[in-house]
């Protein structure tokens, strides 16, 4: 028969694992009230800018600014946004798995990243793809100001040739349960056509470059700024459904190693029943 002791110890183990994944599912989800009030500000503000950006663009010369420079080139950097800590399910693996697609799709071409996340960095960092980049312990600290700073330095390399492309893969939130990869082109920008019918002429203060020039690096640090904040919310939202299952797992676990322990027992019981009979039996004999 098994060992009591053994079983018994393995039930306190279990219910140690299952207190701390109900406290880490209560810390995630106190993190994503905060992260989801967050995305509820950045959003609107980022479809407008697009809007207007899309308006002025269409009225302007695209040659006015470096940074809407659609250009052949076969350099392409890949801004990949993992978490730094895992036990959030699948947000790390389908994050990494889109980027080796995009590499794939991309294999002729010159790749480079830029990583932000502890967990991107040690999957990434033993493969052949230089790192132009990294950016770890984002989920602490993260603000905008971090947010231009990443923007200027990407915005310098594209300006001085040293990629053609940047693309962002991150996790966008959906709900609790729902996390979408998300492959975005960053740079160049490439405006949205706008209908035909709203082109109303306007008068351009100081000029249309000058207001391209900010409007453009203000979008380019609205999108950096908001698949940051998508990714923390699906990270936590990742982790909390993680966590629930795994608290459930535990509450199952302990349930039938309790039952297995008591029955057990009722046999070491009974064998010893059994025992102290058959030998009342012999002094009798």
């Amino acid at each position: 028969m098994p060992n009591l002791r053994d079983v018994k110890q393995r039930i306190k183990s279990t219910k140690n694992t299952q207190q701390m994944t109900k406290a880490m599912k209560l810390v995630s989800a106190s993190k994503l009230r905060k992260a989801q009030e967050a995305i509820q500000t950045a959003r609107p503000y980022g479809h407008k800018l697009r809007d207007v950006l899309n308006h002025l663009v269409a009225r302007c010369n695209n040659d006015l600014h470096p940074l809407l420079d659609n250009r052949t080139g076969n350099r392409v950097l890949l801004v990949v946004i993992t978490a730094d800590r895992g036990l959030c399910g699948g947000f790390n693996s389908n994050i990494v798995k889109m980027t080796q697609e995009l590499i794939e799709e991309n294999k002729d071409s010159d790749i480079s990243l830029f990583i932000a996340g502890k967990k991107g960095l040690d999957f990434f960092q033993s493969r052949p793809y230089p790192i132009e980049d990294k950016y770890l312990g984002w989920t602490k600290d993260f603000g905008y100001l971090k947010a231009v700073e990443i923007g200027e330095m990407l915005a310098q390399l594209f300006v001085e040739n040293k990629s053609d492309r940047i693309y962002m893969v991150y996790n966008e939130f959906k709900s609790i349960i729902q996390q979408e990869v998300i492959r975005e082109q960053l740079l160049p920008i490439v405006p949205e056509e706008v209908d035909g019918g709203d082109m109303t002429d306007y008068i351009f203060e100081p000029d249309e470059e000058a207001i391209l020039e900010d409007l453009l690096k203000e979008y380019m640090t609205t999108q950096i700024y908001r698949a940051f904040l998508e990714s923390s919310a699906s990270e936590h939202g990742a982790r909390m459904t993680a966590m629930d299952a795994a608290s459930r797992n535990a509450k199952e676990m302990i349930g039938k190693l309790t039952l297995f322990y008591n029955r057990t027992r009722q046999a070491y019981i009974t064998k010893e029943l059994i025992e102290i009979v058959n030998g009342a039996e012999a002094l009798k004999g």
